[in-house]
C-alpha cells in the first residue's frame, strides 16, 4: 500500500512488528501461621478457581514453599498483589503474594 502525493513522493506502509507484553507469575507463599481453608478461599476469590484447583495450588504452597495463582501482563499481576495482600491484611493473616517474571 502507497500514498503518492503530487510532487511525485511516495510514502511506503511500513508495519511496525510489536511483541507481546512480558508475563508476569502471581505466587503465594507458605508461611506457617496461614490456614488452609483462608488460603483455598483466596485462590477462589481472586483467582477464580474450583476448590479442586484451589486445594491442589494450596498444598503445592504447603509442600513446595510457593504456588502459581496464575500468569498475568504486568498491571493484573500487580492488581492481584496488591488485592490479596489487603484481603490478608485485613484479616490479620500474613499471607504473602508476590509477582515474578515469567
Amino acid at each position: 500500500m502507497s500514498t503518492q502525493y503530487q510532487d511525485d513522493t511516495t510514502l511506503k506502509a511500513s508495519r511496525s512488528k510489536t511483541a507481546p507484553p512480558p508475563l508476569y507469575k502471581v505466587l503465594l507463599l507458605n508461611d506457617d501461621f496461614t490456614p488452609m481453608d483462608f488460603v483455598v478461599a483466596v485462590l477462589q476469590q481472586f483467582f477464580y478457581m474450583d476448590e479442586t484447583k484451589a486445594t491442589r495450588v494450596m498444598l503445592q504452597v504447603h509442600t513446595e514453599g510457593k504456588g502459581v495463582c496464575g500468569v498475568y501482563t504486568k498491571d493484573v499481576a500487580a492488581t492481584k498483589v496488591e488485592q490479596v495482600s489487603q484481603h490478608a491484611r485485613a484479616h490479620q493473616q500474613p499471607l504473602q503474594c508476590v509477582m515474578e517474571e515469567n
